[in-house]
């Protein structure tokens, strides 16, 4: 079992700036990796950006160039650096933490944090 503790939501103005933060504690293989999921109301969940054991990130083309994932392998840590922040980024933030070995992967999800970027 993997256990995440997440954090860094909150209310924020259109153009601000948030960081996430999701500790990953447990049964942790050395590949794996960390991502970030948003659902809004009415929708259904997305991906916002992963990155795995070696540092190799992906993102949603919603949020190329305004969020920037990162982590510290040290602290099994996750961050999401979300800058100018707009309304349509209003969602509840989940951390996904993947297990993998081989072909086999385990998949353990945070509780989720809520981002309202309203003015």
């Amino acid at each position: 079992q993997v256990q995440l503790v997440e954090s860094g939501g909150g209310l924020v103005q259109p153009g601000g700036s948030l960081r996430l933060s999701c500790a990953a504690s447990g049964n942790i293989f050395s590949n794996n990796d960390m991502g970030w999921y948003r659902q809004a109301e009415g929708k259904e969940r997305e991906l916002v950006a992963v990155i795995n054991s070696g540092g190799s990130t992906n993102y949603a083309d919603p949020v190329k160039g305004r969020f920037t994932i990162s982590r510290d392998n040290t602290e099994n840590t996750a961050y999401l650096q979300m800058n100018r922040l707009k309304p349509e980024d209003t969602a509840v933030y989940y951390c996904k933490f993947s297990n993998k070995r081989f072909q086999w992967g385990w998949d353990y999800w945070g509780q989720g944090t809520q981002v309202t970027v309203s003015s």
